[in-house]
């Protein structure tokens, strides 16, 4: 099985090693992405827009051997699902970890400052969103900051657009961190936000996760055990 996995915002590649090699020890292809712009904190990301990002999703589902089990983490869950409606014939199923898929005519994220284009990490904890971080110690937070990289203001506020509606088709799982699967049923009843995509998809599978929003960094096993239970049987 091919599995793409896509990181959030403010994290590249990286944040996927504890929990490409277990997937890869269960016999599937791995490929964990980092996208343009994001390759370290020095890296120009001066001309990168929404579609750079969106691309480089599809790039990797088009040069996989087989129809791919699609993972996307918080803001990348919005990069997953606008990938799905570029290539749905090519996903098995679609996973949203700490996030939800983007509609048509959502941005990957607002309301944060932008600084000579730049949007940087902000401290979850001041902004009253401590349950992200609760699962971290000192030294974990820590290493979370320091490696955060700016992301281009223009990939995260331009809206998605979305054309296909054979994504529909596609099951989806949203794995639940810092909220339950409880919450997540209740926003899916919601007319804004993901409820709409949700409620139109055939089948929506809630895995209850626990712990903060960063699974892959705070308890890799679970989460490749998670990511494993979304690959179709037989």
């Amino acid at each position: 099985m091919d599995i793409v996995l896509i990181p959030g915002l403010w994290l590249n590649a990286s944040c996927w090693d504890e929990v490409t090699p277990r997937l890869e020890a269960a016999g599937h292809r791995v490929r964990a992405l980092t996208l343009p712009g994001m390759e370290s904190t020095g890296a120009d990301r001066s001309g990168v827009g929404l579609q750079h990002w969106i691309d480089a999703v599809v790039a990797a589902i088009d040069d996989a051997a087989d129809p791919v089990l699609l993972v996307g983490h918080s803001a990348g869950c919005g990069l997953a699902h606008a990938a799905l409606d570029a290539r749905p014939e090519r996903v098995v199923r679609v996973m949203h970890i700490g996030g939800f898929p983007a509609g048509d005519g959502e941005a990957l994220l607002g309301g944060l400052p932008a600084v000579n284009g730049e949007v940087r990490m902000p401290d979850w904890v001041e902004m009253g969103e401590e349950a992200n971080v609760r699962d971290m110690d000192a030294a974990q937070r820590k290493s979370l900051y320091d490696n955060a990289i700016p992301v281009p203001v223009a990939a995260i506020t331009t809206p998605v657009r979305l054309r296909d509606g054979r994504r529909f088709a596609v099951p989806m799982t949203l794995v639940c961190p810092e909220y339950t699967t409880e919450d997540a049923k209740e926003w899916a009843t919601e007319d804004d936000g993901p409820g709409p995509e949700l409620r139109r998809t055939v089948a929506v599978d809630y895995v209850d996760i626990g712990g903060g929003h960063w699974p892959q960094l705070t308890q890799p096993e679970r989460l490749a055990q998670v990511i494993l239970g979304g690959v179709p049987r037989g």
